[in-house]
């Protein structure tokens, strides 16, 4: 059995007892990269990280094993009051997976580094620059301190890799528009604006991000949580 006291080796043993042939088959239908994966569903890396603890020291541990499943559990355990901007930059060097890059934004939000956002947007690579976006999708929906007047700021960052056509950075970019203009009233009007805007660009990434962003911004049922 492993528990709070189990080390990085430990719990890497323990998840590689649990590899799955079958599920590694399924993901690869999710665009899951499984190069170096066992198996393990999201639910129970969850479970077992509940029975570990976070411990930060042992999560960056498992994040330098470089498989897929120590590496989710790595985000799981991480504590992000102890994480730094540097060790977060570190992470995103690693970063080749759309799943990955997704928990991580999450942590490197409760974690305060929003400054991050930009240098990562500012990145060439796709899956650090998706952590930018990712990041404002998730600051949008967990930031609930923060003034309205920051996620409406994020918008000319969205605006200006709107035109990126890689799919995992344009999914990205659509997720965060939308979730800026589904935070509030305040933030509706301008993220609809430029939704509007994009949708009539001359570039098909634009106009994409832009019609499916006008679609749900406009929806009866966003309206009226918004308007709640």
């Amino acid at each position: 059995m492993i528990g709070k006291t189990s080390t990085a080796a430990e719990i890497l043993d323990h998840l590689r007892s649990l590899r799955s042939e079958e599920a590694l088959a399924g993901m690869a239908r999710y665009a899951i990269v499984t190069d170096t994966a066992l198996g393990i569903s999201n639910t129970e890396l969850r479970k077992i990280a509940r029975t570990t603890g976070k411990d930060h020291a042992r999560a960056l541990a498992l994040w330098q094993t470089n498989v897929r499943e120590a590496r989710l559990f790595a985000l799981y355990t991480l504590e992000p009051k102890k994480l730094t901007g540097e060790e977060a930059r570190r992470l995103a060097e690693d970063f080749n997976s759309w799943e990955i890059v997704d928990g991580a934004a999450d942590i490197f939000i409760a974690a305060g580094l929003t400054p991050l956002i930009d240098v990562f947007a500012a990145d060439e690579r796709e899956f650090v620059r998706r952590t930018a976006f990712a990041m404002i999708a998730s600051g949008a929906m967990h930031l609930k301190k923060e003034p309205d007047a920051t996620l409406i700021g994020w918008l000319p960052l969205i605006e200006r890799h709107a035109d990126d056509p890689r799919n995992f950075v344009r999914k990205a970019v659509n997720w965060a528009l939308r979730n800026v203009g589904k935070r509030s009233r305040a933030c509706h009007a301008p993220a609809l604006a430029l939704a509007e805007k994009l949708a009539g660009s001359a570039d098909k990434t634009e106009r994409w991000v832009g019609k499916d962003a006008v679609r749900e911004l406009t929806d009866e049922k966003t309206l009226a949580r918004i308007k709640a």
